[in-house]
């Protein structure tokens, strides 16, 4: 029984997930202990127990300590079986980072899955949906990763109600990444969202001029879309298709924080990505890493981040790939 202290590094549900899911696929159980204790609220919250719940019901894992606020886990995984998977975050919980711990496990399932996940959609501290699809699977793809995507609903922060289908294909032919320039920038996509309530005050809209403002050479419509949600919300995700790489940034509305701050955001923390030397964005490159540690490649990233450093010390707990760091780039050699 491998024994994982949630403590180390930066101490958030990164470690939870990545442990999870490399215990999942490797067959060699675990016991995570200490629990995201660097947080205000240590212990288990609502979507991290929803994705731990799915990823014991794929691999018919047997386990322990999965209950609300806990701090330990034990989890002794068995085979990972395909087929459909229905998950209820419940209010705003993160529906990407649910995915987050399944993806890898549903690719090495014996047949394709279908999950679909209700939460948030686009709520603080994970990826919005949009950077989920567009910088997250389409980096996945040159990994020779297989993924389907939609969202059915959005769901904003505090009610969530948003609802996304994904279709996870076996991982059959898998290739290294090799991603140490970007290139050039071919394009600039951005998607921003808002609810139906918000059409009046243009918040779609204003988002996406207070980005041109930053971006002048932006000149697309921006895709201002409106949603049916449950309560109030906005989100804003930029992304930036390059010669060799994609690299994104997005920003999300809340009460009182007007639309050009949000837009302006994402617009600032795009163009910081740009002018790095990274291939990978600063949140990107800590998703990549299990991905790495399991096939190999060379990446570099714009900003090697706590989180970027825990993931790694994760996956040596499980995998015998050399990984190794130098300044920005990042070297996975599987044994």
């Amino acid at each position: 029984m491998l024994e994982i202290d949630g403590s180390h590094g930066e101490g958030g549900g990164a470690i939870l997930r990545t442990s999870v899911a490399l215990s999942a696929l490797t067959g060699i159980s675990c016991t995570i202990t200490n629990i995201r204790a660097n947080r205000p609220t240590p212990g288990l919250k609502a979507q991290h127990l929803m994705g731990l719940n799915a990823a014991a019901d794929m691999c018919h894992a047997k386990t322990k300590g999965f209950r609300m606020g806990s701090t330990t886990v034990e989890f002794i995984p068995g085979e990972i079986l395909g087929g459909e998977y229905t998950i209820e975050v419940g209010t705003a919980g993160s529906v990407t980072l649910v995915l987050q711990v399944l993806v890898p496990i549903c690719l090495h399932a014996s047949n394709t899955v279908t999950v679909t996940v209700t939460g948030g959609t686009d709520v603080k501290w994970s990826p919005t949906v949009s950077y989920f699809q567009k910088v997250f699977i389409s980096l996945l793809k040159k990994m020779n990763v297989d993924i389907s995507f939609r969202v059915e609903k959005y769901g904003f922060y505090p009610k969530g109600g948003g609802r996304v289908k994904a279709v996870i294909y076996p991982w059959k032919e898998r290739i290294p990444l090799h991603l140490t320039e970007k290139g050039s920038v071919e394009k600039i996509e951005v998607d921003s969202i808002a609810s139906v309530s918000l059409r009046k005050p243009r918040v779609a809209e204003r988002q996406v001029e207070a980005f041109k403002k930053v971006f002048s050479g932006y000149s697309g419509a921006g895709n201002p879309l409106y949603v049916d949600t449950l309560n109030p919300g906005s989100s804003f995700c930029a992304v930036a298709y390059c010669e060799h790489s994609i690299v994104g940034a997005d920003s999300l509305g809340e009460r009182g924080k007007p639309a050009e701050k949000v837009g302006k955001e994402a617009a600032v923390a795009l163009k910081r990505e740009i002018n790095s030397n990274g291939a990978l964005d600063t949140h990107m490159v800590d998703q990549i890493i299990p991905y790495l540690a399991l096939v190999g490649g060379e990446v570099s990233t714009s900003l090697m981040s706590e989180h970027a450093k825990t993931n790694i010390w994760v996956c040596q707990q499980f995998l015998d790939t050399k990984i190794s760091v130098s300044d920005n780039m990042i070297k996975a050699v599987p044994k």
